[in-house]
């Protein structure tokens, strides 16, 4: 398929990549070969029974060897629409029986148990797992537009619902998870995927996932990553807890709006996107039950900066939030350059290290504000709400 000739995977490779692992720290998902002993059809669908002797090999040598893999899956783009070739539902439900079967036979006695990940494929409403490359393929001329474009985001939470609502449904326990997403497939676009622009895109799905309860988010690819992407992931894992709280952003659709209760501190984080590039929003935050409101208040062109003072809720004297605004340099958005607080953030030459973030803090009085083509991460360590608790 695809040209590919057979390859082979040398257990001497095999320990190398763990050492690598372990060294690091991954969480590792090895992906098996669900074709092996199927034959392919004239109209690209496999059938035939999973031959599981080549996997069974593999995973008895790993477990003697105690190397730790977090999840075993079975197949890549196989189910739903599939890539080149698919693989019928309900064989692909009795090869993942199989799989399972296996797993609980080699590592009988061991107390925690790989993850069995199965289909790994395009969303229909018989799979619990997904890929995603919702924007466009990496060549099309207009993919910023499409990154820009509100109702293009939109778009991307209604696989996320459906996802939601077959694993809501479920009488077993299976979760959702998106094992591969890049959002623009082959490969992506040079100084479009890999700058600051499509940081839009990327947070946007974060934030998406985690309203529809996705467990675990696979971002494509270890290769070619920036360090803007990075410290994205890395200020939304140390600022964002795991409760997800109801949000609306009312006023513009150009504003991005996420919170959850704050990661291992009281309080709240907001995640806010403006994917427009002219006009600069400030809000503030208003309660209503468990729904968390905020209101575009005013807002001002680029050329025009005016900030005034507006009415609010009462709140406790001196109350400070923390604010970390990362914007493009020289506000390019195809730059892969990222400013944190107007400051350039840069990897330490001689130590390797990532430099610190650190926040503004703001009187809880102020308005929060967000610049054009702007993500702003807010911390309120003074709310208290009960969801929090």
């Amino acid at each position: 398929m695809f040209g590919f000739t057979q390859g082979c995977l040398p257990l001497a490779r095999w320990d190398e990549l763990n050492y690598f692992f372990n060294q690091s720290g991954a969480l590792v998902i090895f992906g098996l070969n669900a074709l092996s002993g199927k034959s392919i059809q004239p109209n690209n669908i496999a059938t035939g029974p999973w031959d599981s002797a080549n996997a069974a090999s593999l995973i008895r040598y790993t477990v003697t060897k105690g190397y730790k893999i977090y999840g075993w899956e079975l197949g890549n783009e196989l189910s739903g629409s599939g890539i080149g070739v698919g693989i019928a539902v309900d064989p692909y439900a009795s090869d993942t029986i199989v799989l399972h079967n296996l797993i609980q036979d080699i590592y009988k006695g061991i107390n925690t148990k790989p993850q069995i990940i199965a289909p790994g494929g395009f969303f229909d409403r018989t799979i619990c797992e997904q890929i995603l490359h919702l924007l466009s393929v990496g060549s099309d001329e207009h993919l910023i537009d499409r990154i820009l474009n509100p109702s293009v985001l939109d778009s991307g939470a209604d696989v996320f619902r459906n996802v939601h609502n077959v694993v809501r449904t479920s009488i077993n326990s299976a979760v959702a998870w998106v094992g591969e997403a890049g959002g623009a497939y082959n490969s992506g676009r040079n100084k479009v995927t890999n700058a600051f622009v499509f940081s839009f895109w990327y947070l946007d799905q974060l934030g998406l996932a985690s309203t529809y309860d996705t467990k675990t988010y696979c971002r494509q690819t270890l290769i070619g990553a920036t360090l803007s992407r990075f410290l994205q992931c890395s200020s939304l894992a140390r600022l964002m807890g795991r409760q997800v709280l109801s949000t609306n952003f009312t006023g513009t659709r150009s504003i991005r709006a996420y919170a959850h209760c704050a990661k291992q501190s009281q309080g709240i984080t907001l995640l806010l996107i403006n994917i427009d590039g002219n006009t600069t929003v400030q809000t503030r935050v208003e309660f209503q039950g468990t729904l968390m409101r905020l209101h575009k208040r005013r807002h001002h062109h680029r050329h025009r900066p005016k900030v005034n003072p507006l009415h609010q809720r009462k709140q406790a004297f001196g109350s400070v939030r923390e604010e970390y605004h990362l914007t493009p340099s020289d506000g390019n958005i195809q730059s892969q350059t990222v400013l944190l607080n107007r400051k350039q953030l840069t990897v330490d030459p001689s130590s390797g290290l990532i430099p610190a973030l650190e926040p503004v803090r703001v009187n809880s009085s102020e308005p929060i504000t967000v610049a054009p083509y702007s993500i702003v991460f807010v911390r309120m360590p003074y709310v208290a709400i009960p969801a929090c608790r």
